[in-house]
């Protein structure tokens, strides 16, 4: 261990819980904590990811998580809708609650307590340092419906950009969890971090009612502003004379365009579950850190130009051009692993921006 007492985890969310689990499976014989100050594990959450996300080995760890799984999505643009074959999977925090619960003893967490900052081994406390980054912002509110009637989607609508493109690229997201359950997400990519979550519930039933879904009961609601990056400084993010390890959004560990976290929150908690020597952990996860950050510069590359390359109103056509590509390109994307091909034909064609500004946006 680092110093005398367990090796104590701060922060209770997707990151902070996916460790504990870990290392309760793999490691039985490590001592440590996970400290959570909410009184529930995972706060209030939904979080998603593809097949292609989690390599098969590692899924044993998220699968008790799961809510439901589809056999594909669909997108809808404004010149183009598609649906793609890639499985598609969605867990819930109050599962995530549960799983730790269950699966840790109870001497392993506490719940409504803080922790002192000396005593932190790995923080998984949420983002910090963010003045270090460029940055966009992906910001949304979800409502978890009961409809009166079913709703008729086989299948979910990953994004409905057919929609008024206010406040940046805007998008509908859609999870059919039963025939009269739908989560409708409210999303934006926007330069400014702002949340109007009553401007959003609105628009949400706006949506549902121009689809003809009329609404019984809102069952919950979640809303989130998560950085999406575009450049900046990681030795200034992530200093190396900081002390604990960082995970999650703290420690950078997010796909720079899209947001998605849990493919490498399931990885980055395996391996520190692997490691035999966990005093290495801050220099193990920051250099891993770090080369994450050298190896995705492609895709902060994309994220300039899709906020700087178009007016907001016309930045859905990045996307749209994006999902012209063939289903194995776009998995690879969403998993943070486009090969060299990939970059040049995500890259090729007529520029969906004005070529001028792309440049500019790209330089």
């Amino acid at each position: 261990m680092t110093r005398d007492g367990p090796l104590t985890i701060a922060g209770g969310g997707l990151a902070g819980c996916l460790v504990a689990l870990a290392l309760a499976k793999l490691r039985p014989d490590a001592d440590f904590v996970l400290v959570e100050q909410g009184e529930r594990f995972g706060g209030n959450h939904v979080w998603s990811f593809f097949d292609a996300d989690v390599a098969p080995g590692d899924r044993w760890l998220v699968e008790p998580m799961i809510a439901a799984s589809w056999d594909g999505y669909d997108v809808r643009f404004p010149d183009r809708a598609r649906t793609l074959p890639t499985r598609y999977n969605s867990t819930r925090s109050d599962r995530l609650d549960a799983l730790v619960r269950e699966r840790l003893r109870p001497d392993q967490y506490r719940l409504g307590e803080g922790v002192d900052e000396a005593r932190i081994d790995i923080d998984a406390r949420g983002a910090a340092n963010l003045d270090a980054l460029d940055l966009g912002w992906q910001k949304f509110v979800g409502r978890d419906l009961r409809l009166a009637a079913p709703h008729g989607l086989a299948r979910p609508i990953v994004m409905d950009a057919c929609v008024d493109q206010t406040d940046g690229y805007r998008f509908i997201y859609c999870l059919p969890f039963a025939e009269d359950r739908l989560l409708i997400e409210d999303t934006y990519y926007s330069t400014d971090p702002t949340l109007d979550r009553a401007a959003l519930a609105a628009r949400i039933e706006a949506y549902a009612d121009a689809r003809g879904w009329r609404i019984a009961a809102v069952e919950g609601e979640e809303a989130g502003v998560l950085p999406v990056a575009m450049g900046g400084d990681f030795d200034a993010f992530w200093p190396e004379t900081e002390g604990a390890a960082r995970i999650g959004l703290r420690g950078g560990f997010f796909h720079p365009t899209t947001g998605y976290s849990l493919p490498d929150a399931v990885r980055i908690a395996l391996l520190i579950a692997r490691q035999r020597d966990f005093a290495r952990l801050p220099q193990l996860l920051r250099a891993e850190a770090k080369r994450l950050w050298k190896a995705r510069g492609f895709y902060r590359l994309l994220d300039r130009m899709l906020f700087r390359a178009a007016p907001p109103a016309d930045r859905y056509r990045v996307l749209q051009h994006f999902y012209r590509l063939d289903p194995r390109l776009i998995e690879r994307f969403y998993a943070a692993g486009s090969t060299f091909a990939d970059k040049a034909r995500i890259l090729s064609g007529k520029p969906p921006v004005p070529l001028l500004r792309a440049l500019k946006a790209l330089a």
